[in-house]
């Protein structure tokens, strides 16, 4: 039995998809943020200590459990496990399966870390006391502009190239890859990161949000960001 503990406008989001796409059985457990901080809720440290999702129990018919996190490891444990024949993964020793592995890695790995500084910085000028803010906010755009926005613009214009290239991040085809790339590459959208002229990303959002998984993924599990 896998069981999905899925929090709203987060990385769990890939994972309730993924599941949607491979057609598999399974238990959606919803956990809302805290409205204040924006945390997770304690109850998901219950299950493990950091309190992150995604996170899957996956349970065998002798009772025995497995608890796993972190994206793209789960996205391997499930077609290992239970979905090995997938096509949502190119055949081993292809140069399909080389990209596919890279962007698994790439999107927690080099782009997550840009767009939560973003996040960071704009949640310290928010939260910070009226009389503070004035400089709370020079320090968030000093920021953006010596480092975050440059180099959000240097990996967008990257991720460009490579999908006038391919298809797909992996190639060609569809792949759990572009579940993985997904949910960052909405962020960035939705804080109006990429750009109308970045034509080859923003179809790319185009052609995951009209796939049939994506929209139930949707319809359960909320929107991808806020």
């Amino acid at each position: 039995m896998l069981t999905l503990h899925h929090l709203d406008n987060s990385r769990s989001l890939r994972i309730l998809w993924l599941l949607e796409e491979l057609g598999l059985d399974y238990r959606l457990v919803r956990h809302q943020r805290d409205p204040g901080t924006m945390l997770a809720p304690a109850a998901l440290r219950e299950l493990h200590p950091l309190g992150k999702a995604p996170l899957l129990i996956d349970e065998d018919d002798r009772g025995r459990r497995r608890v796993v996190i972190e994206s793209a490891l789960i996205i391997e444990h499930l077609l290992d496990r239970h979905a090995p024949d997938s096509e949502l993964r190119p055949a081993a020793g292809s140069e399909a399966r080389r990209r596919y592995a890279y962007w698994l890695h790439y999107a927690e790995g080099s782009l997550m870390p840009l767009l939560l500084l973003k996040l960071v910085f704009a949640r310290v000028e928010q939260g910070s006391p009226a009389m503070i803010r004035p400089i709370a906010r020079k320090l968030r755009e000093g920021a953006d502009s010596a480092f975050t926005h440059p180099q959000l613009a240097l990996h967008l214009d990257y991720l460009e190239g490579e999908l006038e290239r391919f298809a797909w991040f992996a190639g060609d085809d569809f792949s759990a890859a572009d579940i993985q790339m997904g949910f960052p590459l909405e962020i960035a959208a939705s804080r109006g990161g990429l750009g109308e002229e970045r034509t080859a990303l923003n179809a790319f959002l185009e052609r995951i949000r009209a796939r049939p998984a994506y929209q139930r993924a949707m319809e359960k599990g909320g929107k991808a960001v806020g």
